[in-house]
């Protein structure tokens, strides 16, 4: 029998205002142990869209595996995330689609319009909401995460739905989590006009950036995460990237950003709008 020994993949030389382009969790395995200060990002919400990738998250047959992928990812961030870091995670929340294997387009949203759903989760019924952020808060902290902070997105410029028998949802979560029992958080850096200590729900506007997907993250929900966990000078990580707001709020604030992103023409995007060109993007292989 012939054997053959399999090398482990070389941890990635760490470099500053970096995009890789890859699957997130293929690239985590490859960051060093305690290497940023902070990560910040909003994953694939589950059954919201098709990226056309087969190594997208987000079309599990499964809510429970669904959940499995995002655990799995968040541990590697743990990995490399320092001993005092924090880490915000925005999840938003959908509704059992029914048992539909399909969603109608939207007049303003077209992109919502889908030719595949997973099926209604085992244990739950049409029109039930699925309670995804918290499914995941739960598992996370079940991983060792310590969950410190719910916070409440409210999105005054919320879309309208067109549903009739319950409130229009106006928020999502972004949950606080650290690594330790002790941690860095800048109090003063993020506290309110008022002097007080920052309040747990957030007024933010949703914001679009043109040519990105519309799920963009707005500045102004980023920019108090960064201040309150990082010094000028550190880096923040990024394992979804999108269209880079998290790599473009760090820019701002003298941080150094690490993006992750699967999908070529995200990663183009926020090339392109961090620093006009791709000298910055390395492609990792699967």
């Amino acid at each position: 029998m012939k054997m053959q020994k399999v090398e482990k993949p070389q941890p990635f030389a760490l470099l500053n205002n970096v995009i890789f382009e890859g699957d997130a969790l293929t690239t985590l395995r490859r960051l060093p142990d305690n290497s940023v200060q902070c990560a910040v990002t909003s994953p694939p919400y589950w059954g919201l869209r098709d990226y056309k990738n087969s190594d997208q998250i987000g079309l599990e047959p499964t809510l429970p595996q669904f959940i499995n992928s995002l655990t799995t990812v968040f541990r590697e961030v743990r990995r490399v995330l320092k001993e005092d870091g924090l880490f915000w995670l925005n999840i938003g929340d959908g509704y059992t689609s029914g048992n539909r294997g399909w969603r109608a387009p939207d007049k303003k949203n077209p992109a919502r319009a889908m030719d595949v759903r997973p099926q209604t989760p085992d244990g739950l019924k049409p029109k039930d909401l699925l309670g995804i952020p918290w499914r995941l808060a739960f598992a996370l902290q079940d991983e060792g995460w310590f969950l410190r902070a719910d916070i409440v997105w409210n999105k005054p410029n919320a879309m309208p739905e067109s549903v009739k028998d319950r409130p229009t949802r106006s928020h999502e979560y972004l949950f606080m989590f650290s690594k330790s029992e002790r941690y860095f958080y800048d109090r003063e850096a993020v506290v309110e006009p008022n002097g007080r200590n920052r309040r747990s729900v957030w007024d933010v506007n949703t914001q679009g950036f043109p040519g990105a997907h519309f799920a963009t993250f707005p500045p102004k929900l980023i920019e108090p995460c960064i201040r309150a966990s990082t010094r000028a000078g550190d880096r923040v990580l990024d394992p979804f990237f999108g269209s880079g707001t998290v790599g473009l709020v760090s820019q701002q604030l003298k941080r150094h950003y690490i993006g992750i992103e699967l999908n070529h023409d995200y990663v183009t995007l926020a090339a392109e709008r961090l620093h006009g060109d791709k000298s910055n993007v390395v492609r990792v292989a699967a």
